[in-house]
């Protein structure tokens, strides 16, 4: 799904099977269970600025946005979210508008570029795709570009992993990049001991790492210096 000679309509298609996938895995449940408390500790009238980095269709940010919706109707919570590729932004602006929901977007080379400043930046399934010195340059522009802290829900590299994500592939979509990308992705994740110490050397120390079913990890950082 990287490539960036991928025709349109595969990527649409690799899109809605991944956005399936994630709908399935409850991949935006994960961020929550970490997201919520921060905003339950909102003051009456504050506002969280909540950036998802590596979007794709915007199918995570937009879930999401409907749970808080939910369960905190008050609350001020402003929307982004950024990626390389213009076509996913436009398919995320797209679900986005569907649901009258503002998504700030950039366009942005995350393994360079700087991010937008934040008060919570979030990531789902996107640092297996990256070499280790760019994972460890990534966490550190998610901490600079953070006022509260960052949310990070990724794969674990296990036998049983590899299992799911080729039987999840192939079940739930017909996207051959799909089909490919899912187990590719699991052998190309990281251990959880590898994951603390690539945030030791990008400089996030007080951090907490929390195994998540299905055979995912959620790496919680706090600019406060205590985990959420």
């Amino acid at each position: 799904m990287d490539a960036p000679d991928l025709p349109r309509r595969e990527h649409d298609e690799a899109l809605r099977g991944l956005a399936r996938l994630n709908r399935i895995s409850r991949a935006d449940g994960m961020l929550w269970r970490f997201l919520a408390p921060r905003l339950a500790t909102l003051p009456p009238g504050g506002r969280l600025r909540i950036l998802d980095v590596a979007t794709g269709s915007g199918d995570v940010p937009i879930r999401l946005s409907q749970r808080a919706r939910r369960r905190f109707p008050d609350a001020r919570i402003e929307w982004a979210a950024c990626d390389v590729s213009e076509h996913a932004l436009d398919t995320a602006t797209r679900r986005a508008r569907a649901i009258d929901l503002d998504l700030q977007t950039h366009r942005l080379d995350v393994t360079s570029d700087p991010l937008p400043e934040n008060d919570v930046t979030i990531c789902s399934l996107f640092l297996h795709h990256l070499e280790t010195s760019q994972v460890i340059g990534l966490l550190e522009r998610m901490a600079e570009s953070a006022t509260t802290g960052i949310v990070i829900s990724d794969l674990e590299r296990t036998r049983t992993g590899l299992f799911l994500a080729h039987l999840a592939a192939h079940c739930f979509s017909r996207s051959p990049v799909v089909h490919f990308d899912a187990p590719a992705s699991v052998r190309a994740a990281f251990t959880r001991p590898e994951l603390v110490e690539l945030a030791h050397r990008a400089g996030l120390n007080a951090l907490g790492i929390t195994r998540v079913f299905p055979q995912r990890m959620i790496l919680d950082w706090s600019a406060s210096g205590a985990t959420g």
